[in-house]
């Protein structure tokens, strides 16, 4: 979608942002949905203070990742900064400070940013619902398992977020920063099955069906020939 709509020129969106950070990324996103991918093989009895070791270690790898992310951006020796030849020429999250700036001229308070961005959460969590509720009335209605549905029409709906800022950062010359948000988001969407399992009080990754697992194991697939992509372009 990124490239049909936003990326002009010869190249691909894959070898523009290509980045050896990126890998990493796609690394961590990989190292997670495996950690699921153990969990649903725990005992569903293992459980402890309404806690099961799958989604913790989801949530302690997550964090770790982040902070190893965060160094190796800075201060791994890579040649040309492990950046492809013709890639992209602008730091990653250049635009973000020229929106900052923008918005410090405009008069826009750190307090105002902070009430709108709540609003916004508070809108998608509402919007969120809603569309779980009217998504299993649409596949009962239609006919289409779970799995199928969520896995296509539910999946496109929700992908919709990162479409939008990954079109704004690819207009911007940003390309790092749309692949890094949507790798981003994935790596993060694991971590949930902690809350899923606090408020529950049951162990929710046991729970998995086989299909589950099975798109599972072909996101770890797809994300890594990502990252083969990557490697290769630089």
């Amino acid at each position: 979608m990124l490239d049909i709509a936003g990326v002009r020129g010869d190249r691909p969106l894959t070898y523009r942002a290509a980045s050896l950070v990126l890998v990493l990324e796609a690394l961590l996103v990989v190292a997670v949905l495996a950690v699921v991918i153990a969990g649903t093989r725990l005992p569903a009895n293992l459980i402890a203070f309404r806690l099961t070791p799958g989604p913790v270690l989801i949530a302690v790898l997550w964090v770790a990742g982040l902070f190893l992310l965060r160094r190796a951006g800075r201060s791994l020796p890579w040649h040309e900064s492990g950046q492809a030849p013709d890639g992209q020429s602008r730091p990653r999250g250049h635009k973000r400070h020229h929106t900052e700036q923008q918005a410090s001229a405009k008069g826009t308070s750190t307090t105002k940013s902070a009430l709108i961005f709540a609003a916004a959460a508070l809108v998608t969590l509402v919007a969120g619902v809603f569309l779980e509720r009217s998504g299993d009335a649409i596949a009962d209605h239609t006919g289409l398992s779970g799995v199928l549905f969520g896995a296509t029409v539910l999946a496109a709906a929700t992908s919709l977020p990162e479409i939008s800022t990954g079109l704004a950062s690819v207009k911007h010359g940003d390309y790092q920063l749309a692949i890094s948000d949507i790798f981003g988001g994935n790596a993060f969407l694991p971590v949930l099955f902690l809350a899923a399992t606090l408020l529950s009080g049951k162990a929710v990754l046991p729970q998995a069906q086989n299909t589950d697992i099975y798109l599972t194991a072909l996101a770890m697939l797809y994300v890594l020939g990502l990252a083969g992509l990557f490697a290769i372009a630089t």
